[in-house]
């Protein structure tokens, strides 16, 4: 989450703007004080065409206010009055240094107080948008369950909505290692921040007051939310558009807008390699939207009332991958539908003890399974992934593969290109000698030269295979069935590739280690190698659920009756 790990994102979507290389000074600087009185730094810039009144975008951020002239002037030559606050507790602003608590829904509402604040402003008309990745995506989701009145649209990029289950745990319960260390350290947040995080390992009634899916029913503007297949905060994204979509109050309902395309937590590839996520090279067309949802268009409408189409474009717009350096090969284009996921079926590939993966079930009721040992002091490394801090995307995984502790099921050659576009899922029969243990799960494309790269991917702790908000140990060769949420994709698996899954019993530093004792992963706590089974029988069969999508000929989605 810190600014240089976005900062991709603000340029896609700023591009059209201009950004200047000198950077501008703000027209005003003020205090702007919070209803207990705190006061927090704030710039704004105004248009330089005189005394007046302008719409206004506002910019609350973590990460030093002074640092995003460069990124946010240009609006306002654009005609818009651009607002940019340090957050509360850092650089300019008074308050405690503990991120996200005092942005909205809780005891203080410092983004609703901001919005109000710049409403009453002599250069402002009265209506004000909010925009900005990552962490000042997390704001506005924090900020929407407040509804300020004077609020009109936000497009939120990269952002968590639930501070436990997309920023610092999974849904699995599991610490999100290296996103928690990153972020704290990275932007020299009070050791509060990663304390709080250690000593609430559950979700509970701090995580409640992080959660801004809570109150969802309060969001009343249109959004964009934009993310990528390989961002860390994808849960996140989609979570939070649909639930603005759906359960939203009147305004936000039927308004909100999804953008997914095939890149990380720094937007579409580097200068370096401009269109690269990890070691995939992606073509050109991953930079340009199909419909008018970029963030000009945006606020263009809703803010100055100009007719740019972005309320009518539709209300999902994913990119969906394909095989690369393959001539002619399916996929690698942008796809549009009016909800998500969009249609499909779900289906299963077992997996079976000798390592193969088919669509049709193990036949057999018999003994037939797969065993692995997880070492809390060796644990299967993290290679690519939806990450932060550590390289994210598409990687090969055939080191990784070599481990004896990496379980590996694979299809035979498909004879025909399979989509898979939604959520993926593994629901496994398991059991372990310890009280605790972790599975995770990875779904990967094998290319015709041997090549396995990861596509998504996720891990269950154990102890919360009931909820992240409750503690069950298991019983000494207690047999369970759990359901391992492996994040969601859209991608063709060309004719001649295989597809894999991996199963394992960590994935570091993606997630902490799992001591496999039943204590929290806390340095010094007593750890054992567990000894993991996941059965592959008829009677105890283990599957992957993927959402595979059928197309006619001209690109759009066969649906089945009544969809």
């Amino acid at each position: 989450m810190k600014c240089t790990r976005f900062g991709g994102v603000a340029l896609l979507l700023l591009a059209a703007a201009g950004v200047g290389a000198e950077a501008p000074r703000p027209t005003l600087t003020e205090q702007v004080a919070m209803t207990d009185g705190t006061l927090l730094a704030t710039d704004v810039y105004l248009p330089d065409s005189g005394d007046g009144s302008w719409p206004a975008l506002l910019i609350r951020t973590p990460y030093n206010k002074d640092r995003y002239n460069n990124e946010f002037d240009p609006f306002a030559r654009r005609g818009y009055a651009v607002v940019i606050q340090d957050m509360r507790g850092r650089f300019g602003s008074q308050g405690r240094d503990l991120a996200f608590m005092d942005c909205g829904g809780n005891e203080n509402n410092d983004g609703h107080d901001t919005v109000q604040w710049i409403a009453r402003q002599p250069w402002c008309n009265g209506r004000v948008g909010t925009l900005g990745a990552s962490a000042m995506g997390i704001t506005q989701n924090m900020m929407a369950r407040t509804a300020p009145p004077n609020l009109v649209a936000q497009y939120i990029m990269v952002a968590a909505g639930s501070l436990y289950q997309h920023g610092a745990y999974n849904t699995g319960g599991a610490m999100r290692l290296e996103v928690s260390l990153a972020y704290t350290l990275d932007n020299a947040l009070s050791p509060s921040n990663m304390w709080l995080n250690v000593l609430h390992p559950m979700y509970d009634d701090h995580w409640r007051r992080m959660d801004a899916t809570i109150g969802i029913e309060n969001a009343n503007v249109p959004a964009v939310h934009y993310g990528g297949w390989y961002d860390c905060f994808l849960p996140g994204t989609l979570t939070t558009f649909t639930a603005r979509q759906e359960r939203g109050g009147h305004g936000a309902r039927g308004t909100q807008k999804l953008l997914i395309g095939p890149w990380a937590h720094g937007g579409p590839g580097t200068d370096a390699r401009p269109h690269s996520i990890g070691e995939f090279q992606f073509p050109p067309n991953i930079r340009k939207l199909p419909v008018p949802i970029g963030i000009n268009e945006w606020f263009d409408h809703y803010l100055q009332g100009r007719n740019t189409g972005a309320d009518r474009a539709p209300a999902v717009v994913y990119y969906t991958m394909g095989a690369i350096d393959e001539p002619g090969a399916p996929g690698n284009v942008w796809h549009t539908d009016h909800t998500w996921p969009p249609p499909h079926e779900r289906r299963r590939l077992y997996l079976h003890a000798d390592g193969r993966l088919t669509w049709k079930p193990p036949q057999h009721n018999d003994d037939a399974a797969r065993t692995l040992t997880s070492d809390p002091l060796n644990p299967v490394p993290t290679r690519g992934g939806a990450n932060l801090a550590i390289p994210a995307g598409a990687f090969d995984q055939r080191e990784i593969e070599k481990r004896p502790d990496v379980l590996v099921f694979t299809t035979e050659p498909l004879t025909e290109p399979v989509e898979v576009t939604g959520p993926v899922v593994a629901n496994l029969l398991v059991t372990s000698d310890c009280p605790d243990t972790d599975f995770a799960v990875k779904l990967c494309d094998v290319y015709p030269d041997g090549r396995s790269m990861n596509i998504c991917d996720g891990l269950l702790r154990l102890r919360h295979r009931r909820g992240a908000d409750r503690l069950d140990l298991l019983e000494p060769g207690e047999v369970v069935s759990v359901r391992v949420d492996m994040d969601a994709t859209s991608i063709v698996f060309n004719r001649g590739h295989r597809i894999r899954v991996h199963v394992t019993g960590s994935n570091y530093p993606r997630f902490d280690v799992n001591p496999n004792t039943g204590w929290p992963a806390w340095p010094f706590c007593p750890v054992r190698v567990a000894k993991n089974t996941v059965f592959c029988s008829a009677d105890r069969a283990s599957c992957v659920e993927l959402p595979v999508v059928t197309r006619e000929a001209d690109g759009t989605i066969r649906r089945a009756h009544g969809q």
